[in-house]
């Protein structure tokens, strides 16, 4: 199995967790604001890292990273983005905001070009294309954007600007995950995190059971995992390379909206599925630079 095999495989299991995560606006609509289950994600991420570096009998010293500025800059870009598309995802419907918000699939590729110098070939942009067309599709054929109106401006332009703050935390998360452990990586954006969205949560905090925050921190071991497998998979390959695996979100949000809100998948869907598979899996064959 190749690198980019095994970074697709990595980064495909994280999105199925992330998108969990992002569907936690709307199922905490009414219990809990977007800023609240954010920090509370945060809070039970951080503990959970440490729970992990004790168990393990490890010292926290050697995870201290010589460029806490950069971490301190993708926590921003990963707080703020992901906290946008929570918003937006519970100010509009779901598989509006989520079509939107795979616009940083897109930005990945253009930021790896540019910033990272990475250079993309005709199977490569083929596959690329392949896999949003299928994305595209299952835009469609969903019914997204059908009942759009205008009450929808705010949310879809925090949306936009969410996956242009993740696509750039992607690009840090490539470049630490080179020089960084995975674990030194997670106890910086958590730790962070929490005192990013503190005084937002504070101001906007709203009364919940101990049943309901229990579910909310479970976020916390769960986006850990996910950040975890997307670290390792953005070690193996170029972000141009697992950047439009991303889109197997849609797929994974088709299954939540089957499971929770009874939206029966149709033909178009299952097509766009299988254009997304097929993109991925030549991405996954393509050999390593």
């Amino acid at each position: 199995m190749t690198d980019n095999a095994k970074a697709i495989l990595w980064v495909t299991l994280g999105t199925a967790l992330f998108s969990l995560v992002y569907a936690s606006g709307k199922f905490a609509v009414g219990t809990a604001a977007p800023f609240q289950v954010v920090f509370l994600r945060y809070l039970s991420g951080f503990a959970t890292v440490v729970a992990v570096t004790m168990i393990f009998g490890e010292s926290f010293a050697q995870y201290k990273s010589a460029r806490p500025q950069t971490h301190f800059a993708r926590a921003v870009f990963g707080c703020y983005g992901g906290l946008a598309i929570i918003w937006s995802s519970a100010n509009m419907p779901l598989l509006d905001a989520t079509a939107i918000s795979l616009l940083y699939v897109i930005f990945i590729v253009a930021l790896g070009v540019v910033l990272l110098k990475e250079r993309i070939g005709p199977l490569h942009w083929f596959a690329i294309a392949l896999s949003t067309l299928g994305a595209i599709v299952v835009m469609g054929a969903r019914g997204a954007f059908t009942s759009f109106d205008l009450s929808y401006q705010w949310p879809a332009a925090i949306a936009v600007a969410g996956a242009l703050l993740i696509a750039f935390e992607a690009i840090l998360i490539r470049t630490l995950s080179q020089s960084e452990k995975s674990l030194t990586v997670l106890l910086h954006v958590n730790f962070f995190g929490i005192f990013l969205v503190a005084i937002p949560t504070a101001m906007t905090w709203q009364s919940v059971t101990l049943s309901e925050a229990g579910l909310i921190l479970l976020l916390g071991p769960l986006a850990i995992s996910a950040q975890y497998c997307v670290i390792r998979g953005y070690r193996l390959a170029e972000v141009s390379v697992v950047g439009p695996v991303d889109y197997s979100w849609l797929i994974f949000a088709g299954i939540l909206g089957y499971w929770f809100f009874d939206e029966v998948p149709t033909l178009g869907v299952l097509a766009g599925t299988v254009l997304i598979g097929i993109g991925g899996l030549i991405l996954a064959l393509m050999k390593p630079r």
